[in-house]
């Protein structure tokens, strides 16, 4: 495999509805009303039900690796959480990951995800680290 800084490594958007939050709270434990409560949402300030933060992460890995398949090693990811992704109930919503080549170094090349809601970036500083 072969990466050049500047590549695009992949692309997808991928969309989430309330029924995806609620497999993914059974999946993870993570079974927080706010995830798939309106009235609890908004009991705490929020402008809705929202994704779960390591969901969004999930997901912001997985299209590095569908793209990479069994070649792709990660041995590091990290992000910064800015913005909630907030699911309407009939809408849904939509997740956009670009994953992009930022740089190369000892054979490790670093995946910069550009990871966003419509035109919000809700992870900053999202970046795998592959060894090639």
């Amino acid at each position: 495999m072969t990466f050049a800084v500047g590549d695009v490594v992949a692309e997808r958007t991928v969309h989430l509805t309330r029924e995806s939050l609620v497999r993914y709270a059974g999946a993870s434990g993570d079974f927080n009303p706010i995830h798939y409560r309106d009235d609890v949402a908004a009991q705490v300030g929020l402008p809705g039900v929202l994704a779960h933060g390591m969901l969004t992460m999930g997901i912001a890995s997985s299209v590095v690796v569908a793209a990479l398949g069994d070649v792709a090693r990660i041995v590091d990811y990290g992000v910064r959480f800015t913005k909630p992704v907030v699911v309407d109930p009939v809408a849904g919503a939509d997740v956009t990951v670009v994953a992009t080549v930022g740089a190369i170094a000892d054979d490790v090349a670093r995946i910069d995800l550009k990871v966003t809601h419509g035109e919000t970036t809700v992870l900053a500083k999202a970046q795998l680290r592959v060894a090639l």
